[in-house]
């Protein structure tokens, strides 16, 4: 489990032939092979430490549901070590289980902010909802607007600075993950039959 709050941006060393080599400096410190570390928000498991970096595997269904296959050497990364059990919680539950692919649509200044506008398949918007969570890339982010295929999120300057969302431009690709709390919610919601009116019966609508 992690928490969508970066610890460091990394910067790609190589990706080839399935490994994928990150070098940093922060996120080092108490990680061992076989830890778990976020990796732009997909969940991966050092392989190999060296004293500028680690090295992890990369699996064809990886490449297939993130961005991480478009990185080239000197690429930056957003980077976080797995959550500690009594560790501040200062995000929201990310699982590292990446749901799927978008694009960011713009990036628009606002006082002291940036809105951002990111698009998303149909399958996660199911997921997406006005002050919700999400996680972009890893960052643990607050939804400000939902709309037919695509949600916004406000970026403070923090944000821009410490992230690799700073440094985005419209069209690029980036990993999503929808809060899991709206997955359980959904499959519970898909098991028990509840509909509109079910819940219109029960008197909640």
């Amino acid at each position: 489990m992690f928490t969508g709050i970066v610890e460091e941006v990394g910067r790609t060393k190589y990706l080839r032939r399935g490994e994928l080599f990150i070098s940093c400096t922060r996120v080092l410190e108490g990680t061992r092979p076989g830890d778990s570390l976020s990796i732009n928000g997909a969940c991966l498991t050092a392989t190999r430490m060296e004293k500028d970096g680690f090295a992890m595997e990369l699996m064809p269904e990886t490449l297939k549901r993130t961005n991480l296959g478009d990185l080239r050497p000197g690429q930056q990364v957003n980077l976080e070590r797995a959550l500690a059990l009594g560790g501040r919680l200062g995000g929201h539950l990310v699982q590292g289980h990446v749901d799927a692919t978008g694009h960011l649509f713009s990036l628009t200044p606002q006082e002291g902010a940036v809105l951002a506008r990111f698009s998303a398949p149909a399958g996660l918007m199911t997921y997406i909802v006005e002050k919700g969570f999400i996680a972009v890339d890893g960052v643990s982010l607050t939804v400000i607007e939902v709309g037919p295929d695509y949600f916004t999120c406000s970026l403070v300057r923090y944000t821009m600075e410490n992230t690799t969302l700073g440094q985005k431009k419209p069209g690029d690709r980036v990993n999503l993950e929808g809060d899991i709390m709206a997955k359980y919610v959904e499959k519970f919601r898909e098991r028990k039959g509840i509909t509109l009116e079910f819940l219109s019966r029960q008197g909640f609508v």
